[in-house]
């Protein structure tokens, strides 16, 4: 600190004043210094009885409000010191860690919010705080801030506590006051409920799904609780996947700005866009979907050097004429990473009026879209391709059973008049692109996916499988060839941008599949590396087999995990060195950043992808494949939920199944009719011990030689459900005919079904191609 430039031993209150505020001023932008009387003193050469003055003085700003002390520190009101212990309670926009300070007085109005920053490489034990956590800050002011924008940075300099344990349950009362938890979690689940002390349960009423933190308790009775939200009724609508939204932390509610800007966007123009509106192009979608993204037409090549080709056009929602980069619309999809679909709701991306309005293909209504015309040859092979921004009104809104119908010759009045001129040339386009598909061998596991129907109150209805047709397979084609289109244009143009990839399996996982095709009777060599094809030819080999459909879900959990990256190294399930997502920017923020790089690479606009670092972008990457997991989970553990409170009712019924996996500490059983998964725990197998063997993926009685193995067929009890955990028990029930069985509910103490209304999800996306298929 300088000493300041006094006339008189005993500085004025507008000199402190002034001192306290440049100092502070100076501290933003070098080491911050403490600010206290000592200080004080030293800057205006106050010394001996002279002091006694100068802390009467202090006193009289401290009273008067014009100055507040924060351990032994002076500071204006309003301002955090150098140094403050803060909580971290969210994420902004960007994803950076938001905290506030824990000490505040609200009489100085709203606390002012710390941004915290992380140097981009961090040293191993750099210390990294969860949400929740209490932490020592550095903070420094943000010059200029604006509106809503943090006033501080911050760096951790230390974290003090880590957040207590949380856990999503239902709560339920008991007689005499408070009441008990049990967890939604399947592991928390298995060890009990939770108690609550009266006067612990907040607002929660009985049935209430609940956000508890766990207390520290002594070491007899039930843990306890301490209820910190009170989430929702389960008597009410949705209210299973509610469940899921939450736990996976799933953003579901928009801000208002975000819908303030969605609300108030007005349709494209066909100002610097090509005029599309004449071209048949038709959509072809699930019957119940709401949103209409993508567009297709076909045509013969008219060209005679390409005699059997054709010219396709896949034409895709503008998404990034009306999500600008850095809005509140492109932040807000950015932190959800992806709509998520679930039996009973969907959780958007974008607002509806985006999603289901301005971006959705609507017959008869003129849209702006992004398209990408493709030129291939009798073998399905493409030849050349361009991009052009249009504007585009679609022919005609058809469901793949309605385009099926059309062309295996049961049309309706309107696919009738469209079946010569787009239908066939699709079909006929799509038949070329299968001869390519063929040459390529793409991996090509048959997995039959169950979609739940589901009453009006939201209660399961019955769960089928759909026909899988030449439309879905149709559509599939289209949307691959697209998306390696839009990958190639842009490394022509040598524009960053994010790839849709997947690694080979592992040694590990290959060695491990390689054991069980062993135990059937199938060799590999040891060492082999395989390639889609091979894996294509073990397939083959046990099709139509009682091995087919456990062969099929082996070989799909051998596989790695499709993901987004910035560096591309290639999608061994496609069989493809380059592969981006363009097709669905309404649902995916991949495909959006796509659309961005594919309007700046080509000069088509001023709303293209901004300058982004490498890094930035593969910050993004790791951000969006992170959401597309937690998604995926939230789905999953959703239909869990869903059919295990179906079967809640048919307790003692014996189901058919087959074993899905095996353990030291029982049998995994996916039952055939509902794709239903439960546990066998191996204690209740008889009376004699069951080993397990690794080799055989089997357990494998002591006394009996009885063997249990992965993908053995088995009958099966249900003894006991778990609702809203999922999770299912069942007994082996050798001798027992399915279907049997008295139905007698046994539920895990404390957990009830309770209904939800709703309607399916417009599209079941849990392992879709293209379209929806994880890829």
């Amino acid at each position: 600190m300088s000493p300041a430039e006094t006339t008189s031993p005993q500085p004025s209150r507008e000199e402190v004043l002034a001192f306290i505020a440049r100092e502070r001023e100076i501290a933003g932008e070098r080491t911050p210094a403490k600010i206290g009387k000592r200080e004080i003193a030293r800057a205006f050469n106050i010394k001996g009885s002279d002091k006694i003055a100068l802390k009467r003085l202090l006193k009289e700003l401290e009273q008067e409000g014009a100055v507040e002390r924060k351990r032994k520190t002076l500071t204006k009101p309003g301002l955090l010191p150098p140094v403050v212990l803060a909580e971290v309670y969210s994420r902004d926009r960007d994803g950076d860690l938001l905290a506030k300070p824990v000490d505040w007085d609200e009489a100085q109005g709203r606390a002012p919010t710390i941004v915290l920053n992380f140097p981009r490489k961090a040293r191993v034990g750099t210390p990294v705080p969860g949400l929740g956590d209490r932490a020592l800050v550095r903070t420094e002011p943000v010059r200029d801030a604006k509106g809503n924008e943090p006033v501080y940075t911050g760096r951790i300099v230390k974290i003090i506590a880590k957040s207590a344990a949380q856990v999503l349950g239902i709560y339920h009362e008991l007689p005499g006051g408070g009441g008990q938890i049990w967890p939604v979690d399947k592991k928390a689940a298995n060890k009990g409920a939770l108690a609550v002390r009266a006067g612990e349960e907040g607002e929660a009423r009985d049935g209430d799904l609940v956000a508890a933190e766990v207390l520290k308790g002594g070491r007899f009775g039930l843990p306890s609780a301490r209820v910190r939200e009170r989430i929702g009724s389960l008597g009410s609508e949705k209210a299973v996947s509610l469940i899921a939204i939450h736990a996976q932390k799933i953003p579901h509610v928009f801000q208002p700005e975000t819908l303030g800007e969605a609300n108030s966007a007005k349709p494209a123009t066909l100002h610097g866009r090509e005029d599309w509106r004449e071209l048949a192009l038709v959509t072809i979608d699930p019957p119940d979907a709401k949103d209409h993204d993508d567009a297709v037409h076909a045509v013969a090549d008219e060209d005679p050097a390409n005699p059997g080709g054709f010219v396709l056009t896949v034409a895709i929602a503008d998404v990034a004429a009306y999500v600008r980069p850095g809005s509140a619309l492109d932040r807000e999809a950015l932190e959800r990473g992806n709509s998520v679909y679930f039996p009973d709701r969907v959780v958007p991306m974008l607002p509806e009026r985006i999603s289901n309005d301005l971006c959705s293909l609507r017959p008869a209504e003129d849209r702006p879209a992004l398209a990408i015309r493709m030129v291939i040859d009798a073998k399905g092979q493409k030849r050349r391709h361009s991009l052009h921004r249009v504007m585009m009104r679609s022919a005609a809104k058809l469901s793949y059973q309605r385009a099926q119908a059309a062309i295996d010759g049961a049309a309706d009045d309107e696919t009738a008049a469209l079946l010569e001129d787009v239908l066939h040339p699709l079909y006929e386009a799509y038949a070329t692109l299968k001869i390519a598909r063929e040459r390529r061998q793409p991996l090509d596991l048959d997995l039959p996916e169950r979609k739940i129907l589901l009453h009006p109150d939201g209660t399961v209805d019955r769960v089928i499988v759909p026909e899988r047709l030449d439309a879905h397979r149709l559509i599939e084609e289209f949307m691959i060839l697209a998306n390696v289109a839009a990958a190639e244009l842009l490394e022509e143009k040598r524009q960053r941008l994010i790839y849709r990839a997947h690694g080979e399996p592992s040694v590990e996982k290959l060695h491990n599949l390689g054991e069980f095709l062993a135990s059937i009777g199938i060799k590999l060599a040891k060492g082999q590396v395989l390639t889609p094809a091979q894996f294509n030819g073990i397939l083959a080999r046990v099709k139509g087999t009682e091995h087919e459909q456990i062969v099929n879900d082996v070989v799909l959990r051998s596989q790695a995990q499709a993901e987004y990256v910035s560096d591309n190294y290639g999608h061994f399930g496609l069989h493809l060195r380059r592969y981006a997502h363009f097709t669905s920017p309404i649902r995916r923020y991949a495909d959006l950043i796509v659309h961005r790089a594919l309007i700046r690479a080509a000069g088509l606009g001023r709303d293209g992808l901004p300058d982004v670092e490498a890094d930035a972008l593969a910050d993004i990457a790791v951000r969006i494949s992170a959401s597309e997991r937690r998604a995926m989970a939230a789905e999953r553990d959703t239909v869990d939920r869903l059919i295990a409170t179906h079967l809640a009712g048919k307790i003692g019924t014996i189901f058919q199944g087959r074993i899905a996996g095996v353990t030291r500490a029982g049998l995994f059983v996916k039952l055939s009719d509902t794709g239903a998964d439960g546990f066998i725990p191996a204690a209740t197998m008889g009376t004699e011990f069951f080993r397990y063997e690794e080799t055989l993926h089997a357990l494998v009685g002591s006394r009996s030689g009885d063997l249990y193995r992965l993908g053995d067929p088995v009958v099966v009890k249900l003894v006991e459900a778990a609702p809203f955990a999922g999770a299912l028990r069942f007994e082996l029930a050798d001798g027992e005919t399915p279907g049997s069985g008295a139905a007698s509910p046994k539920r895990a103490p404390g957990r009830r079904p309770g209904p939800s209304k709703g309607r399916p999800g417009p599209r079941d996306i849990r392992s879709s191609g293209a379209r929806r298929r994880k890829v």
